[in-house]
């Protein structure tokens, strides 16, 4: 069983994005360009609009226009988007530009282009595609790609359905033209998504800096809270980018809310405030996505979770001595991204050793060889264990050594009825023998968990060696 969602991204060290000139923190703003594509009667849709307006749990009109509704969108493309475009006219900025809208607004298109603003595809029509036949969406898209290319004069190189189902990123995939997808909120930094064996650049977007939270219950009431959600974010980003860990802060905007007067001074007071900072980078998505690719380019490596049995096996089926068993149990199981690090395919492997019956996890510590002893002596130890005793210098004792560490063996064996277990890689020869005397003394419970617990270590360091080396 394969679990498909990657809950692990780039773990707790984020890459380095290199940002243009060093900057701290890539700002990208959204427009979104919806009026006219919004779901009308009068555009041959079963109801009337009853998303993302000022009217909060609007319903639709089945077979009715909304005058209402109607007028909200028409302030949008008429009042709304000119505020915006004064604002941001020098800056980049990215629209999402629904087809069929773009479509009914020749001279805000005229503007967008003369700004140098990018235009992405934000679908066909403002559609619901949750329970829409695959091949009906994949038609709509590629609709979608042919209106926007006669109104525009070039193709989309980004897409955003927005209200999606779980074939829109797969089709994007597939569609082929794409520079990168934003049906995504799940990163703050740009990401490769690999789709029937063919990467995919993921460039997120956001539902939290964003206005759309005006039109929702729990949400925005003034502008004054949306600014101040804009400098907190863009705060702590930049500072991670001071750090060393530069991100990407994304800002969505619809021309019928945010180009509200009462709300556009946040707007304004967001560039102001990040103006006064050095380092920051305004920039399109497709700027983003296109420097990314170059300096970040798709790299094709063997993930565990991507491994067939048998290879997944061959490879991690030893890093518990002599027991496959806890491999296959992970393998048999739910595998994901999260087990794609050395951190994460250790903690899965030890889960499964410690859900184990008691007879198992004994079996396993006495497949375990004794430290210095006749295995090693004959040179019958597995290579992992051989590399391990050496490590610590254990495979050249002096004469008094060896004694010692025979007796110690008889008796922790005689005394707890397996070997003595310790992750040699984590001590040196004299710390070994001190930890062996010391603990050859407690009762067998408590050396029967800290045997176990050695057992998940070793295995770790050997899940942390194989990964190394494949990297």
């Amino acid at each position: 069983m394969r679990y498909s969602r990657d809950m692990r991204g780039y773990g707790r060290h984020t890459p380095d994005p290199k940002w243009p000139g060093g900057a701290r923190i890539a700002v990208q703003i959204v427009v979104n360009y919806e009026e006219g594509g919004e779901n009308s009667i009068e555009h041959g849709d079963a109801a009337s609009e009853a998303f993302l307006s000022e009217i909060i749990g609007a319903q639709p009109w089945v077979g009715q226009r909304h005058w209402n509704m109607e007028s909200i969108y028409d302030y949008g493309a008429r009042a709304g988007f000119w505020r915006l475009h004064r604002m941001l006219q020098d800056v980049p900025v990215t629209v999402y530009g629904v087809a069929t809208a773009l479509a009914r607004a020749p001279e805000q298109v005229a503007a967008m282009q003369a700004a140098g603003w990018e235009i992405a595809t934000h679908g066909l029509k403002w559609i619901d595609y949750r329970n829409v036949p695959r091949e009906d969406e994949a038609r709509d898209i590629a609709e979608a790609i042919r209106l926007h290319t006669a109104v525009t004069g070039e193709r989309p190189y980004g897409f955003y359905q927005g209200r999606t189902s779980m074939n829109t990123v797969p089709l994007g995939c597939e569609e082929g033209g794409f520079a990168y997808l934003a049906d995504s909120i799940a990163d703050d930094l740009p990401y490769w998504h690999v789709h029937q064996g063919k990467p995919q650049l993921m460039v997120p977007y956001t539902m939290d800096a964003n206005d759309m939270r005006f039109s929702s219950g729990q949400g925005f009431g003034t502008g004054v809270e949306f600014f101040d959600y804009l400098r907190d974010g863009f705060d702590v980003l930049y500072a991670e980018g001071a750090a060393g860990a530069p991100k990407m802060m994304s800002i969505g905007l619809h021309c019928r809310l945010a180009g509200r007067p009462g709300r556009a001074m946040a707007i304004q007071r967001f560039l102001d405030h990040a103006r006064s900072h050095e380092g920051v980078w305004f920039a399109t998505r497709l700027d983003i996505a296109r420097h990314w690719a170059a300096v970040h380019p798709y790299v094709a490596r063997t993930r565990p979770s991507q491994m067939d049995r048998d290879s997944f096996l061959q490879r991690f089926g030893g890093v518990f001595e002599h027991s496959p068993w806890v491999a296959e149990r992970l393998f048999d199981t739910e595998m994901g991204a999260v087990h794609d690090s050395a951190e994460g395919l250790a903690a899965g492997m030890a889960q499964h050793f410690r859900a184990a019956s008691d007879a198992e996890r004994l079996a396993v510590l006495n497949a375990h060889p004794d430290l210095a002893g006749k295995l090693a002596a004959a040179r019958r130890l597995t290579p992992d264990s051989t590399s391990e005793q050496a490590s610590a210098g254990l495979d050249a004792l002096t004469d008094d050594e060896r004694t010692r560490f025979t007796e110690l063996n008889h008796a922790y064996i005689a005394k707890h009825g397996f070997p003595f277990i310790i992750a040699v890689r984590d001590h040196d020869k004299p710390g070994i023998l001190r930890a062996f005397e010391r603990r050859v003394q407690n009762d067998t419970a408590t050396e029967r968990d800290e045997a176990e617990r050695q057992v998940a270590r070793i295995a770790a360091l050997r899940i942390k060696s194989l990964m190394e080396t494949e990297a």
